[in-house]
């Protein structure tokens, strides 16, 4: 005798008619027909001995679990209902244990009625399995069918991340040069043996910018396409050149329609300037899509081409506002300029834009009105926020100082043909670093500290000493 979950469980009396099955008591206690098999059939007749005696398994173990085709024992009842009471008594819940492949997990009643026999009258319906357990096992195979996929992809990802020529073959691109290196090898390559000393004047400009970035760059943060619209590829040589305005971007441009292939000429000095503006000439970063974007991140050689920052700013200053033919800006920015930064402005100044003085450009530089309306146009934005050389990494960091000699260390390492020439500049129009010292005579020292504080990122990633003109003290 067994007590389950507080009730006695007594071993039912033996009959002359079917043994008792779970929660079943004929009605009105009639004779039974033998043993009940689970399949629905009968052996009738025979004492319980007999029916063993012909071939009958043993009864199963404690807890009830049954094959199709076996046999409810009489001791099986109590241990079922104690198993039960222990589960419930522990906070788990009855859940019959699962049976092996292919076996049923129904009550016995249930496999009667799915066999087309009609229960007993006044017996209970039939139980079905927990729904807590049915969820739990979804969720079980749920959660192992999502870490299978997670897997997959992590190996897939790792697989092309280390397979570049696999990753070319799905992108599409194939740029190694006739020694079989890709100019970022060629670069990174040299290194390994004694450098020049261009070579290592290029090393120090790179460790130079890194160490700027990591003193004063707290947070890095994610690029986003507008991010990317100054920096042009080139996928024929694996080429990324970050234009930056006044700083021979013009020949640059040339340059590079000449190594794409994709212009009718063959050298750059016939290249029309306008039509070296001209968008659709060549294609920047930002058109592509993210894999293809992260592909030429990480395989691509980048360079980009700097200035002294305030020879720059009176540069454009000169470009776009004292030339006659520049009417766009005249009308976009010299008429705001001289109406809020001159005092009494003429009508003609209003409506024509084509007079501003530089110090007038410098007020509305520093004018906290101006770039809360809209962005710096990108003549005269700060090198920083154009080309984002702490969330980018540059390979080449050319100077306008020393632009012919370090544009013939970038074809060099491209492999481009003998033929292409960087062109060289003028040296009659050129702003020079006296020419600027005279512009910044009539601008006071307290605008002259702002105007420098504007742009001293500027100088401090790209190693430019504060100029000897200017009165910050």
């Amino acid at each position: 005798m067994q007590r389950a979950g507080g009730r006695r469980c007594q071993r039912p009396p033996k009959r002359a008619g079917r043994a008792r099955l779970p929660g079943w008591d004929p009605p009105g206690g009639g004779p039974g027909l033998g043993r009940t098999r689970l399949a629905g059939r009968e052996r009738g007749g025979g004492s319980p001995g007999a029916g063993r005696s012909q071939g009958a398994r043993p009864p199963p173990a404690a807890g009830g679990l049954v094959e199709p085709g076996g046999w409810w024992g009489e001791g099986s009842l109590c241990a079922g209902a104690a198993a039960a009471a222990a589960e419930r008594q522990a906070g788990l819940g009855f859940q019959r244990p699962r049976a092996g492949p292919g076996h049923a997990l129904l009550q016995p009643r249930q496999h009667e009625q799915l066999a087309g026999r009609p229960l007993p009258p006044g017996d209970p319906p039939p139980r079905a399995l927990p729904a807590a357990s049915m969820r739990r096992s979804r969720v079980q195979r749920m959660v192992l069918a999502t870490c299978l996929g997670s897997f997959l992809l992590v190996v897939f990802y790792f697989q092309s991340s280390l397979n570049p020529a696999a990753e070319e073959r799905i992108l599409g691109t194939s740029w190694y040069g006739k020694s079989g290196r890709s100019p970022l090898q060629a670069l990174y390559d040299s290194d390994q043996f004694e450098q020049s000393s261009l070579q290592a004047t290029h090393q120090q400009r790179r460790d130079l910018l890194s160490s700027v970035c990591n003193r004063y760059t707290r947070k890095r943060r994610l690029l986003t396409r507008d991010d990317l619209r100054h920096l042009v590829v080139d996928d024929v040589h694996g080429l990324l050149y970050c234009y930056v305005p006044k700083v021979a971007c013009t020949n640059w441009k040339r340059v590079m329609m000449v190594l794409t292939g994709q212009g009718k000429y063959r050298d750059p000095l016939e290249i029309p300037a306008n039509e070296a503006h001209v968008s659709s000439n060549l294609r920047t970063l930002s058109e592509y899509s993210t894999p293809e974007i992260n592909h030429r991140l990480r395989n691509y050689l980048k360079f980009i081409f700097v200035r002294e920052p305030f020879e720059r700013l009176v540069s454009a200053y000169r470009n776009k506002f004292t030339r006659r033919y520049n009417t766009a800006f005249h009308k976009r920015y010299g008429t705001k300029i001289i109406r809020r930064h001159r005092q009494e402005p003429s009508n003609e100044a209003l409506e024509r834009g084509d007079d501003v003085r530089f110090e007038e450009f410098v007020y509305y530089l520093l004018d906290p009105r101006t770039q809360h309306e809209e962005p710096f146009n990108e003549h005269w934005e700060r090198v920083h926020s154009l080309c984002h050389p702490c969330i980018i990494h540059y390979d080449v960091v050319g100077k306008y100082e020393t632009l012919a000699e370090d544009a013939n260390y970038v074809l060099q390492l491209v492999g481009a043909d003998a033929s292409v020439k960087f062109p060289s500049s003028s040296k009659t129009t050129r702003t020079t670093d006296d020419m600027t010292a005279q512009f910044f005579e009539d601008i006071s020292p307290f605008y002259q500290r702002r105007l420098f504080n504007l742009y001293k990122m500027d100088y401090l990633l790209f190693n430019y000493s504060i100029p000897s003109y200017l009165r910050l003290r």
